[in-house]
């Protein structure tokens, strides 16, 4: 595997904008995303402005780096010893909820002395009601993915494909840098992936939770994998399950659900009635961090592409700082509605566009405001505009600027 460490722009900027602003940056994302790596960048960043090489304290806590009993009051007392109070330290804190109470020692080194702190975790339980009332209006998330596409171009600037054959190999292999770094085949990809899910399941949910029949969580998960995009309903997993000879209550497939999402595996997506314009509490979708988790675990199979679209459409929305429903106006579907202050934007995810049916863009064509309203396809002869709506081709949507 190469040591060249491919920059990450965006959030280096993003972390540039907060330096010396009193509040805690926290990074979030699954495990594997790359936080680390930016933490490193970010390291150098710094010593780049100027700031001394023994003023910049990085801390790695996962369960390898870390004696066992090692505890919140570990984690103060060594931090405190290596801040003085005549200059501003930043504190680099990687994998913090592997400390149980972490947030305690933090909010005390953070009110008491001149730290600047930026934190990384793989569980958004980081986010939680105990950060809440220790760091309440003092902190800031920051969600980190795993790459885009234009970041994912950027891993393979030495390759001698095309953009466009490269973007096929992103939908199959996914972004996880780890995977984008070298040239692995696509057997080994998922079996890279397949590490990370495990590592996630196991150390972020199963243990966490103590969950008991691994075997019917697993199944429960593999169910959600499978129908990613498709209208959620807690009865057809019941069903699901009943039919294999299993049983689980509603209660637990929400509490499934909820730890998924928690460590970042799944990405919820609630419904947006445009006429009522109100968010709805039925019928959201979830999608994956990464559309190597349904490959990995079930195999690539080219009918899957549209779903696989459409989560992919749906992550670039979230990296580009959209907050993202799924649209209802009426009995028809839009499939995103994504607003980022004044902004709005109407996206359907299609294949090929059908030859027989006006259903993408006359589902648009009936929202009567003048947002934009965009057609994305994988079809190789898309593009143009028809009745103010713009269709274009994935690629060109996951590259364009904004």
């Amino acid at each position: 595997m190469k040591d060249t460490i491919v920059p990450r722009p965006t959030y280096l900027s993003t972390l540039e904008s907060y330096i010396n602003v009193p509040v805690v940056k926290i990074l979030a994302g699954i495990r594997r995303s790359g936080k680390s790596t930016i933490f490193s960048m970010f390291s150098k960043l710094l010593i780049q402005k100027n700031v001394p090489h023994d003023s910049i304290v990085y801390r790695r806590y996962t369960q390898m780096e870390i004696d066992e009993g090692f505890t919140a009051v570990h984690m103060y007392k060594d931090l405190i010893q290596q801040i003085r109070t005549d200059t501003t330290y930043y504190l680099l804190l990687d994998e913090v909820q592997e400390i149980e109470g972490w947030e305690k020692a933090v909010n005390d080194i953070f009110e008491k002395y001149p730290v600047d702190i930026y934190i990384t975790g793989s569980n958004s339980r980081l986010m939680s009601s105990e950060i809440s009332s220790y760091l309440s209006g003092r902190y800031i998330e920051i969600p980190v993915y795993t790459l885009s596409f234009r970041e994912y171009l950027r891993f393979k600037s030495m390759s001698t494909l095309t953009p466009r054959e490269l973007l096929v190999a992103y939908i199959k292999g996914g972004g996880f840098p780890v995977t984008a770094l070298s040239d692995f085949s696509q057997e080994t990809i998922y079996q890279i992936v397949e590490g990370i899910y495990n590592s996630v399941v196991m150390n972020d949910i199963a243990r966490r939770h103590q969950i008991k029949n691994q075997d019917l969580f697993n199944r429960t998960v593999l169910y959600v994998i499978e129908n990613v995009g498709k209208t959620f309903s807690a009865h057809a997993i019941i069903r699901f399950l009943k039919n294999e000879g299993r049983k689980l209550s509603v209660e637990s497939i929400y509490d499934y659900l909820d730890w998924l999402e928690k460590a970042f595996i799944i990405y919820r997506c609630k419904r947006y009635d445009l006429q009522g314009k109100m968010v709805l509490k039925t019928q959201e979708k979830f999608y994956l961090a990464d559309s190597s988790l349904k490959y990995c675990l079930m195999g690539y199979n080219a009918t899957s592409l549209a779903s696989m679209m459409e989560n992919i459409v749906y992550l670039e929305l979230r990296r580009r700082g959209f907050t993202v429903y799924i649209g209802k106006n009426g009995t028809k579907e839009i499939d995103f509605i994504a607003e980022k202050q004044e902004e709005r934007l109407y996206i359907q995810v299609c294949r090929n566009l059908p030859e027989t049916s006006n259903r993408e863009i006359g589902n648009l064509m009936e929202i009567k405001d003048h947002y934009p309203k965009w057609v994305v396809t994988f079809d190789d002869l898309a593009g143009g505009n028809e009745n103010g709506i713009q269709i274009m081709h994935l690629e060109d949507f996951l590259i364009r600027e904004w």
